[in-house]
């Protein structure tokens, strides 16, 4: 099972190397990490996807509150939330090519944001499964370069 944990967190040097070192420390694999500014300076939020049950999501949780730096926790797991990925992906295409990826990105609301001679520059953001979808189509393409965020989140509601 994979849980997206929300960790508020104290915008200091080292806060993220303690906070990976704990989870490589444990051995709890990683699946995604985000790191961002938030409205105040002095904090960041980190969002981390993590797989496992509720007994290793359970001692995840204690021993990130055992952390100084560490402000607070929400699993996004049982919460009501919002969550979006971006992928920024090269594709080839041609003159023969480009007229349909381009009407692949429009069903998607995926962005062109570079156009080569022989390829073509795509943003997208979405749910896991839609990127998932959109990059299973790109492939027949040949996609050249690949980069994505992994998932943030933020509940529906406070």
């Amino acid at each position: 099972m994979r849980h997206t944990l929300s960790i508020l967190v104290e915008n200091r040097f080292g806060v993220l190397a303690r906070i990976a070192g704990m989870f490589s420390g444990r051995g709890f694999n990683i699946d995604t990490l985000n790191v961002g500014p938030t409205l105040d300076p002095s904090t960041s939020r980190m969002t981390i996807v993590v797989r496992g049950d509720d007994k290793i999501l359970d001692q995840v949780n204690k021993q990130l509150e055992k952390l100084v730096d560490v402000i607070d926790i929400q699993d996004f797991q049982n919460e009501e939330s919002v969550s979006r990925e971006l992928v920024l992906c090269r594709v080839e295409a041609n003159a023969q090519t480009r007229a349909e990826i381009m009407q692949i990105c429009t069903i998607f609301r995926a962005k062109i944001i570079d156009v080569q001679p022989s390829s073509v520059a795509i943003e997208v953001t979405g749910t896991e499964t839609k990127l998932e979808k959109f990059l299973s189509l790109m492939k027949d393409f040949g996609v050249m370069e690949l980069t994505r965020t992994g998932r943030i989140a933020l509940p529906r509601s406070k």
